[in-house]
């Protein structure tokens, strides 16, 4: 059955994604599209299953793996500064209002904030995909919003793990910190003596393929030990692929690790998200995911923007860069199912929260598209 499954989810993908593209949009919004189409929400064909969940984690790695390889280091060092203030801009706008959001609804002080702590998060494996068709990825504006989103993962897990530690929640806050700390400094280090010297004897043993091999092992390694230590699995990939692009082996890696991502895994990351999308029993909170999908879109928009403006770029950039920013993504979803184990999220809560993030997700891409069409427009008519 699983066989079956990947097939019909392959050949929608890659002809919903097409059919994108021909009305203007970047592909993935077509991608996520059918995978709504196909799954429990319409059609039926599709069902989320262990087999697939797997399949389309080891997509969105592969996926942000490739953006590391991609990146250039000497722009990420040029653009700290603008990653820094589009990051905190795109956490201190939605937790504002996210926490204003929480109490108008008569919400506890410590609910209110853990509903503004899920809106300030971010994922932008959507956004790499849209970056990457645009021919925007390795931009500044590109490298600004890679570089913002791993602030935004790690100062979003530091303040998840602090309002914990006060609401009751088992939590060494000293120890996540320092557990942040280690693997920034362990990767680092990692990627700069262990990574080069590992591919340059992994890729001399007497076997076919150890260039991509020892790559992925890189990559998988370092996803692994993100997620122990409390950081996003595709932020331990996109620093694996980073190491690997300031070595000789960039180019055959980015061309081998692309082959089996795009065929396969990638594709089934961007429809399976469509594919998990529940929409029963939503009737009743319209009003509220309305509410909370224009909070969510609007206050990272406009906090992401500002810091991309204050930091030097035009507003047609800065804006495609807050766009970039919308998306939710799995980030928020993890947070969302500690907040319902903890008690601070109720049932309905987490169901609202969940279609949130499905709708940031969806909006995302064309909304970069709009922004970033406008900026090359201006670009063009300057030259």
């Amino acid at each position: 059955m699983i066989l079956l499954q990947i097939a019909i989810i392959l050949i929608a993908s890659k002809l919903a994604g097409s059919l994108s593209v021909r009305f203007g949009q970047p592909s993935v919004l077509g991608k996520l599209i059918i995978g709504i189409i196909l799954g429990p929400a319409v059609l039926e064909w599709i069902n989320e299953t262990e087999t697939l969940t797997e399949f389309s984690q080891i997509g969105v790695i592969l996926l942000m793996f490739i953006a590391g390889l991609e990146s250039d280091v000497d722009e990420f060092k040029r653009t700290g500064k603008a990653s820094t203030f589009v990051g905190f801009g795109g956490i201190i706008v939605p937790l504002a209002l996210g926490y204003a959001a929480g109490m108008a609804m008569h919400l506890s002080v410590m609910e209110s904030l853990f509903l503004g702590l899920v809106l300030s998060a971010t994922s932008v494996s959507i956004s790499v995909q849209a970056l990457k068709e645009m021919n925007k990825l390795k931009t500044p504006e590109g490298i600004t919003i890679l570089g913002a989103a791993v602030i935004d993962d790690v100062v979003i897990i530091i303040a998840l793990a602090f309002l914990m530690s006060f609401s009751g929640g088992d939590v060494n806050l000293s120890m996540v910190i320092l557990k942040k700390v280690l693997f920034f400094v362990i990767v680092v280090l990692a990627g700069w003596k262990i990574v080069p010297l590992f591919l340059k004897k992994f890729s001399s043993l007497k076997v076919t393929e150890t260039v991509i091999s020892s790559a992925l092992i890189i990559c998988f390694v370092f996803a692994y030990f993100a997620e122990y230590t409390g950081v996003a699995a595709i932020i331990g990939a996109y620093i694996a692929g980073v190491a690997i692009s300031v070595t000789n082996f960039k180019h055959e890696v980015v061309e081998k690790v692309e082959t089996i991502g795009y065929s396969i895994f990638v594709p089934i990351f961007f429809t399976s998200i469509g594919i998990t999308a529940e929409f029963s029993g939503i009737m009743e909170n319209m009003g509220l995911i309305v509410t909370l999908s224009l909070i969510a879109i609007l206050t990272k928009l406009i906090g992401a923007s500002i810091g991309a403006k204050a930091a030097g770029f035009g507003w047609n950039s800065s804006l495609g860069i807050g766009a970039a920013m919308i998306s939710r993504g799995e980030v928020a979803l993890i947070i969302s199912a500690i907040g319902l184990e903890t008690k601070l999220l109720s049932q309905d809560m987490f169901t609202v929260i969940v279609v949130v993030v499905l709708v940031t997700t969806i909006v995302t891409p064309p909304m970069m598209k709009v922004f970033f069409k406008s900026t090359a427009q201006k670009e063009n008519n300057i030259a």
